[in-house]
């Protein structure tokens, strides 16, 4: 064979080995590149479900710092949802690029919603704490009250032990004021400089209070009782009985209120029906068969 045949061929040879040696490196070096690329991938879905799992774990210790059913619902569906994601997350391919790009996606997602629930419920309980002192506050000043209530004689003693107990509201700036009716008008006008002259044109009283502010008070529907006594000891416009320790007395007026614990203003109006003569009217305010509060008001003629 020609030389020059034999040259050319040995360098083609010589070519062809080097292409394919070439080609085996570069095949060897992608496959140790996705080998790499695989492992990364697994270590990273098994740190996403790490977080999947710490974020479920997360919300259900959560439940069991709140009191607050609505919020213990919405807690467990966020639960609910992020095991169901983390399920997903377990069945899918570490390769499968599509799914854990939108797993990923979720996973911010039931971050961000977690913060805003861990930051909503440290406020409710910081709340939820100075309720608590508030209320430790108000408990000791009742305890207080109710030592020197002590020191008092035995009946107002008694008396008294039995209000701070049974009854929680108090009843203060008591008033009976005396309304007319204006000469030559059907209106009626209370009486500013003389609240408490009884005139002939006086056809209707008002009797007027406050209930104090009281945090511990149970809220709710409440009847309030007034019962007017003349200066004979007698009960001015019976309207009715109501229970007044353990027992029935006559009142001269209720009102039925929702009470919420804050300071609330009362007016009861009476319509004049008993003579009214000059004297000294005492005033009580009786809530829950226990008197809340009175006051002693002279009439004049």
């Amino acid at each position: 064979m020609d030389k020059k045949i034999v040259y050319i061929l040995s360098v083609v040879i010589a070519l062809l080995i080097a292409g394919i040696a070439y080609l085996a490196y570069n095949l060897n070096e992608q496959t140790q590149v996705n080998k790499d690329m695989e492992e990364l991938a697994v270590l990273d879905k098994q740190e996403m479900e790490g977080e999947y799992r710490q974020f479920a774990d997360q919300y259900s210790e959560m439940k069991t710092r709140i009191n607050n059913d609505s919020i213990i619902v919405q807690l467990t569906r966020e639960q609910e949802r992020t095991e169901q994601l983390l399920q997903e997350l377990k069945k899918t391919k570490a390769t499968d690029a599509a799914e854990i790009t939108r797993l990923k996606k979720e996973l911010a997602t039931v971050r961000e919603v977690l913060r805003s629930y861990v930051m909503e419920i440290d406020s409710l309980n910081r709340l939820n704490q100075a309720l608590q002192d508030e209320n430790t506050r108000v408990r000791s000043e009742l305890e207080e009250s109710n030592l020197q209530n002590q020191a008092l004689t035995s009946d107002n003693a008694t008396l008294s032990e039995k209000v701070a107990i049974a009854a929680q509201l108090n009843a203060v700036n008591i008033d009976l004021m005396m309304i007319y009716k204006a000469a030559l008008s059907s209106k009626t006008k209370e009486r500013v400089k003389h609240p408490h002259k009884i005139g002939g044109s006086t056809n209707e009283m008002k009797v007027r209070f406050v209930l104090s502010r009281n945090v511990t008070a149970s809220n709710g529907m409440r009847t309030i009782y007034v019962r007017i006594l003349t200066p004979t000891g007698n009960v001015l416009n019976i309207s009715g009985k109501c229970p007044f320790e353990d027992k029935e007395v006559d009142y001269t007026v209720k009102k039925t209120i929702e009470y919420t614990g804050e300071e609330t203003p009362m007016e009861l109006f009476i319509s004049k029906k008993d003579t009214l003569i000059p004297g000294t009217y005492r005033i009580q305010v009786i809530v829950d068969g226990h008197e809340i509060g009175s006051r002693s008001i002279e009439l004049e003629k």
